[in-house]
């Protein structure tokens, strides 16, 4: 996620993009709906749910082995997929885009299959405070069982990871650095350059959680000079079901299978098998062909709108959403100040109202929010909080939505008899 180019990229047409998304035009409760929690999935523009559609009407079959002309339509779409991801993530070769389940799948595999034959006793992986439980559990699991150390970036007041130690916790024993590109809690973007030169610098590896990166911007994956990036397309206008994990090339060849049966097999005797060439060595058994469709569908839809115009949007938002969010004096805000410095979203607890009770209220109004504790109950505890709402913004989100947000927390109040 970048702001390159950003100021000289054509404004997106919100207005024009809302039509290309059928769920927008229910009510909830009886009012609009105001959809504010993208970070947790955002929704499908009707190419999206056409293109999936469309495979089951007319090229429905499995893919690879078959020798017919619907599993063979089926293949080219499947790999066509995989094609576009490579492209979309600056990748250095679609044979090291891996189709996972989601993200959490995707740092697991990478756990088990890489972390657990290069990982013993002794060595460490650095991790920071704001991270999903999904990388952080799988590596405190592989501690437990290799006695691997795990070392943490705590963060500042503002949110963002403090690097000032950074080659102090690095050393010849850190094997791998795993981080979130932006947090999915403060929205804070990380530094992955600067910490991937010096993680090399001690030969570790840099696993990047691209989650919530991938849909705010420009991700390219040789720039960032990570050694694995993962994402989820369900928050990037794609399907549920389906994730990816890119790895380069050398790392994943020397790496063993995350799954075992069907597909991922060169030979298989009674006795042993052998392994297929990446990235088919991690795809064990039937894929999911029509999500990866949807995933390709999705890809299209964002770099027709540009993701420079995407990032400029996202900017536009924060820069309306913070100044109006801190006229609201009862309100504690998370993360970076500075508007350019998070991607489309804002954390916040009420002084007097726990969030999933405003959370609550919100709905009542036509506000889709999410309340609680984001998957990042470590990050919580840095913050001293129990929970945090969450409004998240994407391309179809408007300024008039921020409006709509501060209308029902003002309301919220009132239902609690508060002063505003």
């Amino acid at each position: 996620m970048t702001d390159t180019v950003v100021a000289a990229t054509p404004p997106l047409d919100v207005a024009r993009v809302r039509q290309d998304f059928p769920i927008l035009q229910r009510t909830v409760r009886d009012k609009p709906l105001v959809y504010l929690d993208n970070s947790a999935t955002t929704q499908r523009p009707e190419s999206v749910i056409e293109a999936m559609a469309n495979f089951y009407r007319t090229s429905n079959a499995n893919v690879h082995r078959g020798v017919h002309l619907l599993s063979e339509e089926a293949t080219d779409a499947y790999e066509g997929a995989r094609n576009k991801v490579a492209a979309f993530l600056n990748a250095d070769s679609p044979q090291s885009v891996i189709f996972t389940r989601n993200t959490t799948e995707s740092v697991n595999l990478v756990a088990h299959a890489w972390a657990r034959r290069h990982m013993r006793e002794g060595d460490e992986i650095l991790l920071t405070v704001m991270e999903h439980h999904s990388n952080l559990v799988p590596w405190q699991l592989l501690a437990q069982e290799r006695g691997v150390k795990l070392k943490f970036l705590d963060i500042d007041d503002s949110g963002h990871l403090q690097l000032d130690n950074l080659s102090e916790v690095l050393n010849e024993h850190t094997r791998l650095v795993s981080l979130a590109h932006v947090s999915n809690t403060l929205g804070t973007a990380n530094a992955i350059p600067t910490i991937a030169c010096a993680a090399h610098s001690v030969g570790a590896k840099v696993f990047v959680d691209g989650a919530q990166g991938v849909p705010h911007g420009p991700v390219d994956v040789q720039a960032l000079d990570c050694d694995f990036y993962a994402f989820s397309p369900h928050k990037a206008l794609g399907p549920l079901g389906i994730g990816v994990l890119w790895g380069r090339r050398d790392v994943l060849e020397e790496m063993d299978p995350f799954l075992g049966g069907g597909e991922m097999i060169r030979d298989v005797t009674l006795e042993r098998s052998t392994w297929a060439a990446v990235p088919h060595k991690f795809e064990a058994g039937t894929p999911s062909v029509a999500d990866a469709v949807g995933l390709g569908a999705s890809i299209d839809y964002l770099e027709n709108l540009g993701m420079s115009a995407i990032r400029q949007h996202e900017v536009k938002i924060n820069e309306y959403l913070l100044p109006r969010l801190r006229e609201l004096p009862w309100l504690t805000i998370y993360g970076p100040e500075d508007p350019h410095d998070r991607c489309g979203l804002a954390s916040f607890n009420d002084n007097q109202i726990h969030a999933h009770d405003l959370g609550t209220i919100l709905d009542q109004h036509g506000v889709a929010v999410r309340a609680g504790h984001h998957c990042a109950k470590p990050l919580m505890r840095r913050l001293g909080v129990m929970a945090t709402t969450r409004a998240s913004f994407y391309v179809y989100n408007d300024l008039d939505d921020v409006d709509h947000l501060i209308d029902a927390l003002i309301e919220a109040r009132k239902v609690f008899g508060l002063a505003t």
